[in-house]
């Protein structure tokens, strides 16, 4: 594999990031930060510091990098592969354009907007239901089912079908971690499955239209684009339900974590609901679910004195930025004004669905300070590898109860 001179490497830290043990927010990686602004990995270089990131993220000399994560762990060929290569993420030039001006239409704030009052009712509905009323376990019981409700909720799923989009996009993150390969066979069955859900979906929107979401990629076209194909429609469909999914759960167990850890700004968000959207940036920043974003160098050049040979695979590490003390203060503040954070990715390929996940989790978090007062963990936690993509895959908390005003 392509990579960084070999007398650049022999000076800078090298992390085994494909160690399941290896944890990408840890001290290690933080005091490695210090001595220098990237890391050497398996895969290629682990850039450390905001500064490089926020540039190296928009350098036309780097092309989305995830498209070699299946080769990366000997995943060539397969249904899983072809999906993997399909996503508008990893796509470039003029097909990437081509994808992002017929599908960005379908993400209008107008209809983010109009489904936010339904996400408010989900909310406040699965609080209500918690099996006891002074603890929950945090994930089963409110960020997966609030994670999949608000998919079926915008793409038109019975909600009470939930479990089977929980379930497959649980599957399909298996996907993010280091252990890929073994995982495949699960992988590709969930993938399946899922596919059949969405060719339903568009076969009943191509008959029966509505003023929603799918409906509104079903008829995307521009004049110089055409449509959308059924085989980019599945595979748009899938992602979009795959990573709202999983991100949404993870980024909301990550941000009980991070309010578990600083009591006084749960307070304040309870009091102040208007920081909802200022909360869930300061937890994206601080513990992002996406712990590296990824990049591929498209041709030789050098940068800050290190030579980055084409092929290279650059993994920008989002915690290490946002926490990176040359650019922010070692606290955790929802009135605080901040720079971009990269939860979302920058450049050419910024998430897409962003307004739909900044939208539902900054109605929740408002929701959650105000009706669970002084949580506390309880035991029986446990945690996704620190690496990729992450979150709980269990958070128990307990709480003192106050009902909805």
């Amino acid at each position: 594999m392509s990579s960084v001179s070999a007398t650049a490497a022999d000076q800078v830290p090298f992390f085994d990031v494909a160690d399941p043990a290896f944890s990408i927010t840890s001290p290690e990686v933080h005091a490695a930060r210090e001595r220098s602004w990237y890391a050497t990995t398996p895969y290629g270089i682990a850039v450390l510091r905001y500064e490089q990131m926020n540039k190296l993220l928009k350098s036309r000399l780097l092309r989305q990098g995830s498209i070699a994560w299946p080769a990366h762990n000997g995943v060539t060929e397969g249904p899983f592969a072809r999906w993997w290569a399909s996503w508008i993420l990893n796509k470039e030039g003029e097909e990437h354009r081509r994808l992002r001006r017929l599908m960005t239409p379908a993400f209008s704030q107008k209809l983010i907007a109009e489904l936010v009052p339904r996400f408010q009712t989900l909310a406040a509905e699965l609080i209500d239901n918690f099996a006891e009323p002074d603890r929950c376990e945090f994930v089963s019981e409110f960020a997966e089912p609030y994670s999949a409700r608000v998919i079926a909720i915008m793409l038109g799923f019975p909600e009470e079908e939930w479990q089977v989009i929980a379930t497959a996009s649980t599957t399909l993150g298996l996907a993010m971690g280091v252990t890929l390969k073994q995982d495949l066979p699960a992988i590709e069955a969930a993938l399946q499955r899922l596919y059949d859900y969405c060719d339903a979906l568009v076969a009943d929107r191509r008959i029966n239209p509505r003023d929603d979401f799918v409906t509104a990629l079903v008829n995307a076209s521009e004049p110089d684009d055409g449509r959308l194909s059924d085989e980019e429609l599945r595979d748009g469909l899938v992602l979009l339900i795959f990573g709202g999914f999983d991100t949404t759960r993870n980024q909301l167990g990550l941000a009980m974590q991070t309010f578990l850890a600083h009591p006084d700004q749960w307070r304040l968000l309870a009091r102040r609901p208007d920081l909802g959207g200022k909360a869930v940036e300061e937890v994206m920043r601080l513990n992002p679910t996406t712990r590296w974003v990824t990049r591929e160098v498209i041709e030789d050049f050098e940068y800050e004195g290190v030579q980055l040979r084409a092929g290279t695979t650059v993994h920008l590490y989002g915690e290490s930025g946002g926490t990176d003390p040359r650019v922010f203060t070692p606290d955790f503040d929802i009135t605080a004004e901040r720079k971009p954070h990269f939860g979302f990715g920058a450049g050419v390929h910024y998430c897409l669905g962003h307004f739909v996940a900044r939208a539902d989790m900054s109605e929740a978090l408002p929701l959650l300070a105000r009706r669970m007062v002084d949580p506390r963990e309880l035991p029986g936690a446990s945690w996704l590898p620190d690496s990729g993509n992450t979150g709980p895959n269990r958070l128990p908390i307990g709480f003192t109860p106050t009902p909805e005003s």
